[in-house]
């Protein structure tokens, strides 16, 4: 069977952390293809400036083409609406019915899933793969994980890698302040962030 990930985030911009994740994921689970997602209104950031989906599109495109196993999709930026991560996973199992679907998203997301928009259908679409991040311990995320997988009868997948704090907010802060951040992303990400100057401001 063809296995498929998806990996959604406002990529604002890219980096090397995310990259870690996707190539772990990648081996670790034998997937055929990672799908990144940039998110076009996603409930959770309503109200914060997000930088304009187009160029986090092309920050994600840039990166997709230097690995086989790495595709972008533009479904989330291109709706007008709300992106709820269930319709996401519709259109997708709908597109590939032979496909088996997994959703990568950090321990963040799994401790506030419940919150989510039909929860329960989301775990009915895919297998659930978390990773840690910054400010959270094991114990937690096992309990959590535990408890969501008996409330929905769902498949969450610890993705147990070393942590790379590297976050998209200290990026765009540091750009601000003048400073280098080429060690904190792909070449090609770093080339479009200074075409475009973005981050300035």
């Amino acid at each position: 069977m063809i296995k498929k990930a998806i990996f959604g985030g406002t990529f604002d911009p890219i980096h090397n952390g995310h990259l870690h994740i996707a190539y772990e994921a990648l081996y670790k689970f034998n997937l055929n293809k990672i799908i990144f997602m940039p998110s076009g209104n996603p409930p959770h950031k309503l109200g914060k400036k997000i930088t304009n989906a187009s160029f986090r599109y092309e920050m994600v495109k840039a990166v997709t083409r230097e690995e086989k196993s790495f595709d972008i999709s533009s479904y989330e930026i291109n709706k007008i609406n709300l992106s709820y991560t269930y319709q996401t996973l519709q259109h997708f199992n709908d597109l590939e019915k032979d496909t088996e679907w997994h959703f990568l998203t950090g321990a963040d997301c799994l401790m506030d899933i419940e919150s989510w928009k039909n929860a329960d259908k989301i775990f009915q679409l895919c297998k659930m793969v978390v990773f840690n991040r910054p400010g959270y311990n094991i114990e937690n995320i096992e309990e959590q994980k535990s408890k969501v997988e008996k409330k929905y009868n769902g498949e969450i997948i610890f993705l147990d890698i070393p942590l790379l704090d590297i976050s998209s907010t200290n990026i765009r802060n540091t750009v601000r302040e003048g400073k280098n951040v080429s060690y904190l992303l792909p070449e090609s990400v770093y080339n479009i962030i200074k075409q475009l100057n973005l981050y300035k401001y």
